[in-house]
């Protein structure tokens, strides 16, 4: 797991609309893996951030949620559940890993908070019902 402090490894991924998303392109996110999409946990997780959307814009932080799934996958998932935010694919896994977030055959459940290219926050095997609203509350 990235410690607070440490350096966030930059990436560009496809998101939902095969569009390229950089990290450096971004001033304050928070990078959540997730292991598959419209899985209960996964779809739990990711309600919680589309309901607590407007308090992420209003601290002007952007959320991308990365997972392997192919970009099909999380265009389908992303439109089920009106997800305002990023979803990232990272089909090899090769970013998770980077993060210290990528398991056996998928992306660990590991959440970051990124300002200006730093890992401001940690948060490893976390649960997904109310996590948006604890990164919230420790943005605050």
């Amino acid at each position: 797991m990235l410690e607070p402090g440490a350096d966030a490894p930059e990436f560009t991924l496809e998101n939902q609309h095969g569009e390229p998303v950089s990290l450096a392109d971004l001033d304050r996110a928070v990078v959540y893996f997730y292991p598959r999409a419209d899985t209960p946990g996964c779809t739990t997780e990711a309600c919680g951030f589309r309901d607590s959307w407007d308090e992420f814009e209003e601290r002007e932080v952007d959320v991308l949620g990365i997972s392997d799934d192919p970009v099909s996958d999380l265009e389908a998932f992303a439109e089920e559940y009106d997800l305002p935010f990023e979803l990232l694919s990272d089909p090899d896994g090769e970013v998770a890993s980077a993060y210290d977030s990528y398991g056996a055959s998928s992306a660990a459940r590991n959440t970051y908070v990124v300002e200006d290219g730093e890992v401001t926050a940690a948060y490893e095997g976390i649960s997904p019902d109310g996590h948006a609203e604890e990164i919230l509350a420790e943005l605050d």
